[in-house]
C-alpha cells in the first residue's frame, strides 16, 4: 500500500469518522464486506473509511478502494490479537474506547446539527459589515517600548526628545516580541492592539511620539508612529468561505454552552 495513503487512512480512522457523513443505508448494503480468520469485516467500516476521506477531498477510486480493503484487513488481524491477549478486559483501554466511540457520536451529532441550522448569506453578510466597521479602513505602522512604570516611561520620551533613536531604546523594553526589532510591530490594524494603545496611536501623527506615558495592563508604552495606509479588505465572495466557518464554530460552541448551562452535574 502507498505509504502516504496508509498514512492517510489511519488519520481518517483515527480522526476524521467523526467528521464524515452519515451516509444513508439499506439492509442490502449492511453486508460483509471481508472475512479474516472466520470473522466478518462489516462493510459499514469500509463506507466509514470512504466517507472519512470523501470529507478530505480524497476521490473514490479503485486505488482508494485496495487500500482500505488492505487497511481493514490490517487492523482485523491486530484487534484479533489484541483480543487473545485480553487487551479488551483493562481498564485503561476500556476508557479509550469509551472516548473514540463518545468521539463518533459527537461528530455525528454535531454535523447533524450544522446541516439543520445551516449559516445564511445575510448572516455572513451582516458578519462582513461588522468586520469592516471594526477593523475601519487604516493600517498603522508603529515602534514601541514597553516598561514596567510610569517614570521609566517619561525616561524615554526625554531621551527621544534629545534626539535618541527609539530602535537603540528599545532594547530594555518588556516586549520580547518586538525588543529585538527595535520595538518594530510591523503594519497592523487598530483592533489588534488594547485599547488604550490603539487609542494614544491612532492620534499621533506619522514620525510622533507619545509625549504621555500609554498605561495598560501589560505596562507603560512610549508609542511612536511610522506611516499609515489604507487597509485593503478582501471582497465579500473571497472572505465567504472563512467568514461562514467562523459563524458555524461560533453557533456549534453557543449550542454547547447552552447544552452545559442545563445539564445537572453531581
Amino acid at each position: 500500500m502507498n505509504r502516504t495513503l496508509r498514512h492517510a487512512l489511519l488519520l481518517a480512522c483515527a480522526m476524521s469518522l467523526s467528521a464524515a457523513p452519515v451516509l444513508a443505508k439499506d439492509k442490502a448494503e449492511s453486508t460483509t464486506f471481508a472475512t479474516v480468520n472466520g470473522k466478518a469485516i462489516p462493510k459499514v467500516r469500509a463506507d466509514a473509511l470512504i466517507a472519512g476521506q470523501a470529507a478530505q477531498g480524497q476521490p473514490d477510486s479503485p486505488e482508494l478502494r485496495q487500500a482500505v480493503t488492505e487497511e481493514l484487513v490490517r487492523r482485523e488481524i491486530l484487534t484479533q490479537e489484541a483480543l487473545k491477549k485480553g487487551f479488551d478486559k483493562k481498564p485503561e483501554v476500556q476508557g479509550q474506547i469509551d472516548l473514540a466511540r463518545q468521539g463518533v457520536l459527537i461528530g455525528a451529532y454535531l454535523n447533524e446539527y450544522v446541516r439543520s441550522h445551516p449559516v445564511t448569506d445575510d448572516q455572513i453578510k451582516k458578519e462582513y459589515e461588522d468586520i469592516k466597521a471594526k477593523l475601519g479602513n487604516k493600517e498603522y505602522k508603529a515602534r514601541h517600548i514597553l516598561v514596567g512604570t510610569e517614570d521609566e516611561a517619561k525616561a524615554i520620551i526625554a531621551k527621544l526628545k534629545k534626539g535618541e533613536k527609539i530602535e537603540d531604546l528599545a532594547k530594555d523594553s518588556k516586549d520580547p516580541g518586538s525588543k529585538d526589532r527595535g520595538g518594530d510591530l510591523g503594519w497592523a490594524n487598530p483592533a489588534s492592539f488594547v485599547p488604550p494603545f490603539s487609542a494614544a496611536m491612532t492620534k499621533l501623527e506619522k514620525g510622533k511620539f507619545t509625549e504621555t506615558p500609554v498605561k495598560s495592563d501589560f505596562g507603560w508604552h512610549v508609542i511612536l508612529l511610522e506611516d499609515t495606509r489604507e487597509l485593503k479588505l478582501p471582497g465579500i465572495e473571497e472572505a465567504k468561505g472563512q467568514i461562514g466557518q467562523q459563524l458555524t464554530q461560533r453557533m456549534v460552541q453557543k449550542h454547547i454552552d447552552e447544552l452545559r448551562a442545563k445539564a445537572k452535574v453531581d
